[in-house]
């Protein structure tokens, strides 16, 4: 099954979008992608229509049917009621003659299925007198009911759909033909898949392409062979329009998308309804509302009224088929029905620190509705603790909250227009501040001179390490300011410095003082100095003097 709907790994990006649209919660997140399980998977297409980055992709079937027009057998194709809600102001007439000129042999609708089925359907009451019926030619509701709710099978129409008896009959009246079914619906595939009487499927949006690429453009006319009430089975209640409605004692409804249905199932299988007919239909009014149509031509009340009007009052002339060949049997699919204990969800739902019931947000943003939901997916694989987005959150605000309270550095964060966004304890501490409150969302002038942060915001290149002396606060601090472009923020981080200005001030002050110091040593070095050599000075001259009358004395002797 999950050949048809496939992930586009590359572009998932972790938005959980298709979790949260998942009727049935089939999608395994795992390895940061979002992986469909296939033996959950009913087909219903939203993850395909919600997923914002195209990353579910419908599998192309157009080459299976090129193989089979180059096979030379006779390809006939059996177009849904919706195409003329698809095609706007195409008829059945015109929409043939585009499909022969990519190389099929005929088309036909598959209202003329439905008109067979429908017979069915009334006759199942008349005859078998069921005490609820639930309608088959939704094969994502089969495959809802065969995989999630076994319990209902019984009340599940054994009745083949509209499409397969179509392509059966197609078939019976020409042998050699292969058959082709063009519809909105991605379930389809894999019901064709599994029947013998189909041998290949696209959607319109694939038969948009491919005409677009043969230049095949149709012509804007509304002209049929012949009208049907069956064509108003696209629609929500188009299959109880059709059909007599008179079994005595039951009630006939129209049920569409995949959460309404669920509810109705869980009141059948409550045993609250009885002699009833329920018509069900997967996507929300019917299969107008099919994923193709939804993703590419979202417009229900235009696409109501294009049905509505296209469709007759009188059936087609079909030969009916017997019973037997009307029959359909939908066995029970295996899906694990395992469950976790309470204490092993209430082990994992601390693990996402939801320690008490208030903890438990059920915001729903991971995908899931509950965080109980959530934790079981956690116990069964399907998920990862990391999807909460409020616990990440509140992770990550406890860990940076953490880091900013706690580092030494004063931090201020400004918005574009200079108020305060954030202020961390080291800040309200260095500018005598009681609590953040007395200054978020003020003017920064309140709390520094904003020079600095007009410039930053001008330039936008970052002040770092600027030395500033803050007069207001008696303090020195090395400043740093950084623009942040992306989130248009001004980051604010400022060091204390004051006690290494005041050691450096220390420093210079005692330098200064030994320099001095040294001078007068210096100084009065110098003068003792002097002092000695004047001495030394007259000392030598009387010395001079007294040995020179000696020599002369002796001389004279």
């Amino acid at each position: 099954m999950s050949e048809f709907l496939k992930l586009n790994a590359s572009n998932c990006k972790n938005c959980y979008k298709c979790i949260r649209h998942c009727p049935v919660k089939s999608i395994r997140f795992t390895g940061e992608r979002a992986h469909i399980i296939p033996e959950e998977c009913i087909l219903c297409g939203q993850c395909f229509v919600v997923c914002p980055q195209n990353a579910k992709e419908i599998a192309d079937g157009t080459e299976d049917v090129r193989v089979l027009l180059s096979s030379g057998a006779p390809v006939i194709a059996s177009v849904a009621p919706s195409f003329i809600a698809n095609y706007d102001g195409v008829g059945i007439g015109e929409l043939r003659e585009g499909l022969k000129k990519l190389g099929f042999a005929d088309a036909e609708e598959t209202a003329i299925g439905a008109t067979m089925v429908k017979n069915e359907y009334d006759r199942l009451l008349d005859e078998d007198h069921r005490d609820v019926l639930i309608s088959s030619c939704c094969h994502s509701v089969n495959l809802l009911i065969q995989k999630h709710f076994k319990g209902a099978l019984p009340y599940l129409a054994d009745v083949v759909t509209p499409m397969q008896a179509h392509c059966a009959d197609i078939k019976r009246r020409n042998p050699s033909a292969k058959t082709v079914f063009i519809g909105p619906c991605i379930s389809k595939k894999d019901e064709g898949a599994n029947c013998p009487e189909v041998d290949a499927v696209i959607t319109f949006q694939e038969l948009t392409e491919w005409m677009k690429k043969s230049g095949v453009v149709l012509e804007k006319k509304r002209d049929s062979d012949e009208s049907s009430r069956a064509r108003l089975f696209p629609t929500c209640g188009g299959i109880l329009r059709t059909m007599k409605c008179d079994a005595q004692g039951y009630t006939y409804m129209a049920v569409d998308g995949v959460e309404n249905c669920i509810a109705v199932l869980k009141d059948i299988l409550n045993g609250n309804i009885h002699n009833c007919f329920i018509e069900m239909s997967a996507c929300s009014g019917s299969c107008i509302g099919g994923p193709v149509m939804e993703k590419y031509h979202d417009s229900p009340v235009r696409n109501f009224m294009a049905v509505n009007s296209y469709a007759g009052k009188d059936d087609f002339s079909v030969e009916q088929p017997a019973t037997e060949k009307m029959h359909k049997d939908f066995p029970y699919s295996d899906t694990d029905p395992s469950m976790p204990s309470e204490s092993e969800i209430q082990e994992i739902l601390h693990r996402m620190g939801k320690n008490k019931p208030s903890d438990e947000l059920n915001c729903g943003t991971c995908g899931y509705n509950t965080c109980r939901e959530k934790a079981i997916a956690i116990w069964k694989g399907k998920a990862d603790i990391s999807m909460c987005l409020p616990f990440l959150k509140e992770r990550a605000e406890s860990f940076s909250g953490n880091i900013i309270n706690n580092t030494p550095n004063a931090i201020i964060v400004l918005n574009e227009n200079l108020e305060v966004q954030q202020i961390n304890r080291a800040a309200l501490s260095m500018m005598n501040l009681r609590r953040d409150s007395d200054v978020l969302g003020e003017q920064v002038v309140r709390l520094l001179d904003p020079e600095i942060f007009i410039e930053v915001r001008k330039t936008g290149r970052s002040v770092k390490d600027k030395r500033v002396y803050l007069a207001e606060y008696d303090r020195y601090v090395e400043q740093t300011v950084i623009y942040d472009r992306e989130y248009r923020l001004l980051i604010c981080i400022m060091r204390d410095v004051t006690n290494e200005e005041i050691e450096k001030e220390k420093k210079e002050e005692l330098s200064r003082q030994t320099a001095e110091t040294a001078d007068k040593v210096v100084e009065k070095q110098m003068r003792i100095v002097q002092e000695i050599a004047s001495l030394l000075g007259e000392t030598a001259a009387e010395t001079k003097i007294a040995l020179t009358k000696l020599k002369e004395s002796l001389k004279d002797e």
